[in-house]
């Protein structure tokens, strides 16, 4: 018998925890799974244990097992949700936003819901009297004479 009754010890290393499988012996002669999680919290270490006796392991597994199977599960109904909002998305806007139209150079032109591209390309234009009105933002540039 090893250290404090320690018959068999696995440690699982995480980002900020570790978790230790420690498989142990009473002095009853009773063998228990002593899972211990470690981690440093504010300096300090963080240690909190469970005890699982052998004659309770099945039934502790049992429910570890129907645990695992349920996350896996609503992983998996997850992950089918957003693939059918994605293509309900797809079908109904098209593969791009409805709000943008692809250029040349593969940059995206952005457009307020309701505008068109007229609307848009007058915005940039200047007027006669050298200011260039560009939404909310007005530049106003200087106008030189050819005399």
């Amino acid at each position: 018998m090893g250290i404090r009754g320690e018959l068999y010890t696995n440690q699982v290393n995480l980002d900020n925890r570790s978790y230790f499988f420690n498989v142990k012996e009473n002095r009853n002669g009773d063998v228990f799974l002593q899972i211990v999680e470690s981690k440093i919290k504010d300096g300090e270490d963080d240690r909190r244990a469970i005890v699982v006796f052998a004659d309770d392991m099945q039934q502790f597994l049992s429910g570890m097992e129907s645990s695992l199977n349920f996350i896996d599960k609503d992983r998996k109904e997850k992950a089918k949700a957003r693939a059918a909002k994605k293509a309900e998305k797809e079908a109904r806007f098209g593969a791009g936003s409805r709000d943008t139209e692809e250029r040349g150079n593969g940059k995206k032109i952005y457009r307020r819901k309701g505008e068109s591209r007229l609307v848009t390309e007058k915005k940039s234009e200047r007027t006669d009297n050298g200011i260039k009105k560009t939404g909310k933002v007005i530049h106003i540039t200087s106008k030189r004479n050819a005399d």
